[in-house]
């Protein structure tokens, strides 16, 4: 779905092992292989937040490295805007679990309330966050990303529905990965 997805945008993907994610500018979207990745990474979680950057970052920066993010910089504020167009998009086909970043970022995300336009108190930027995370959200209605992005949630929805009779009876086979499954209820 989201390699389709991606593919549907102009980007193609890669694996590469010696990077965790990467955009060129030229539409290529490089993603480690599994196991330079976190546990609880996933190809449809990883693509559909890179696409959440474009989106949040604007349209011309497809054409821009790592869609106009500093690699060497410390966290730039903007990522915490694409968290929350990302929580928004998810939460509106109740995947917003299921789509969660993994990592530091986790914690901001998991932290933002129902209202992901609502501040977050004792973080920095949030007037700025919010700001352009609403941009973002206006934005994501827009060509090229409203349908390829409602049919991909749409379609993930679909799966994440078919697989809650199987949680039950899920086991990872990593032995050192204790995290439940993001596909749970």
């Amino acid at each position: 779905i989201w390699y389709a997805t991606a593919w549907r945008l102009g980007l193609h993907i890669r694996r590469n092992p010696s990077i965790f994610s990467m955009t060129d500018g030229t539409g290529l979207l490089e993603l480690g292989p599994r196991n330079t990745l976190d546990p609880d990474d996933c190809a449809a979680q990883m693509i559909f937040h890179e696409l959440c950057h474009w989106i949040t970052n604007g349209k011309e920066t497809f054409f821009e490295r790592d869609w106009g993010f500093a690699l060497d910089a410390e966290l730039d504020w903007r990522e915490h805007s694409c968290l929350r167009l990302q929580a928004s998009l998810a939460g509106h086909y109740g995947l917003r679990k299921v789509l969660a970043p993994t990592s530091g970022f986790r914690e901001y995300y998991d932290a933002l309330p129902e209202n992901v336009l609502e501040p977050l108190p004792d973080w920095p930027h949030e007037s700025q966050v919010v700001a352009l995370a609403s941009v973002a959200i206006a934005r994501s209605q827009e060509e090229p990303w409203s349908v390829p992005m409602a049919q991909a949630l749409s379609a993930t929805a679909q799966i994440y529905q078919t697989l809650q009779d199987f949680l039950p009876d899920y086991a990872t086979d990593l032995a050192e990965d204790s995290l439940p499954s993001l596909w749970g209820n």
